[in-house]
């Protein structure tokens, strides 16, 4: 099925932007998620725009979700709070 890159950016620390000095990424199998997680990553990559949401927060994190399956990747950007909390348990802070 594939494995996800997830990287949470942003936020009043500017996690994971240039200049950052944490990085805060994990990695998670598609097939170890729940039958309702692995809809809602199908349904995100089918439809990213749907996820954004306008007015965001200024200071707010933002995860952006690299999907890798048979050596393609796709990428998308979604606030914080439409991320399943299986996939923001996977994201552990490193300093660069």
């Amino acid at each position: 099925m594939g494995t996800l890159k997830i990287e949470r950016i942003g936020g009043l620390a500017g996690f994971g932007l240039p200049g950052s000095k944490i990085e805060s990424t994990g990695e998670q199998a598609i097939s170890a998620l729940s039958a309702d997680d692995q809809a809602w990553v199908e349904a995100l990559f089918r439809n990213p725009a749907r996820q954004q949401k306008p007015g965001q927060e200024r200071d707010a994190f933002r995860y952006r979700i690299t999907r890798i399956v048979k050596g393609q990747s796709q990428t998308v950007e979604v606030p914080e709070s439409a991320v399943p909390l299986a996939l923001k348990g996977c994201v552990s802070d490193k300093l660069r």
